[in-house]
């Protein structure tokens, strides 16, 4: 499934997903990731899905969202690879505009430089870039980009966007212990952003499975420093340290829906078990896609999490 949810999103409310590229193709394939590690690392942009069928896919979940009473605030292209690899994203954002729904677009800001993908998402009302580091070093430490990217020119390509762009622009820095929390990271990330001045700085830290064991969440006096640093450069600064929620639904048919969610936000068990019982359905539809290699469990931080198996090509 291309459309997926809506789920519960800490920055836009009840998102309605689109996962306009196959499983885990990426730029980066970062240390955190909480959908694994990338399978296939490429920076050219192509054609992955018709752009037709993405907009039809997400009309019809749309509609179907509609008839059950669940409220969408925004439609979200935040797949589980990087979405501006789709050469056609602009046009799917034009498209969609007949939904009537705010869009955004969830972004590593990876191919940001190119300014045919800045033209592209500019076409959204909300965008979320991501600023790990400002240090070589520790970019290639916690993203781990593709070799043919350059930091300097993402840099660039965040800094002309935010000149250019008319919509809602924030920033998400994604902290690992003993990594890139030091004060001295902390500093350099946000004389960066003092300059980008997003709406809003997010400060983020794993919640759930990451790709790597070692990435782990920094000590809360890191997250506090973090936040202290943050606060006293930029317009706003907000934490995003705690679990959106367990409040994930099905508009359509279950299977799909669960595996489609599941390939981009791991499930807690709770979260799992509301789903099943908000479609009236038991524990077999798990136990079956467990069996089939669909789907995995996994502990994390004492929690159960689902999560769709990707299959490598």
């Amino acid at each position: 499934m291309i459309a997926f949810g809506p789920v519960p999103s800490r920055r836009l409310g009840r998102s309605l997903g689109i996962n306009n590229i196959p499983a885990k193709i990426c730029t980066y394939s970062c240390a955190y990731c909480q959908v694994g590690r990338t399978l296939q690392m490429q920076v050219q942009r192509r054609s992955f899905y018709s752009p037709q069928d993405i907009c039809d896919e997400v009309r019809q979940m749309v509609k179907s969202s509609s008839d059950q009473a669940l409220p969408i605030d925004y439609l979200s292209f935040v797949p589980d690879g990087e979405p501006t690899l789709d050469i056609n994203l602009g046009r799917e954002i034009d498209m969609l505009r007949s939904l009537g729904k705010k869009i955004a677009v969830i972004t590593n800001a990876s191919l940001i430089w190119d300014e045919t993908v800045r033209e592209d998402l500019a076409r959204a009302d909300f965008i979320s870039v991501k600023v790990d580091a400002v240090d070589e070093p520790l970019w290639r430490r916690v993203d781990r980009p593709h070799r043919a990217l350059e930091l300097e020119a993402i840099l660039q390509g965040i800094l002309d966007f935010s000149r250019e762009f008319k919509g809602v622009l924030v920033s998400e820095s994604m902290l690992l212990a003993g990594i890139n929390d030091s004060e001295k990271s902390l500093e350099a990330i946000a004389e960066f952003l003092a300059k980008v001045d997003p709406a809003v700085a997010y400060i983020s830290v794993p919640t759930r499975p990451p790709a790597e064991k070692w990435a782990a969440s920094p000590s809360e006096e890191s997250i506090v420093r973090a936040y202290q640093i943050y606060s006293s450069r930029l317009r706003r600064a907000e934490l995003l340290v705690g679990y959106e929620g367990d409040s994930f639904q099905s508009v359509g048919e279950v299977e799909s829906d669960l595996l489609a969610i599941a390939a981009v936000h791991p499930m807690r068990e709770a979260a799992v078990d509301g789903f099943l019982k908000q479609a009236d359905c038991s524990w077999d539809v798990v136990e079956k896609l467990l069996d089939q290699g669909k789907l995995a469990k996994t502990e994390y931080q004492g929690n159960y999490f689902y999560l769709r198996r990707p299959k490598a090509e």
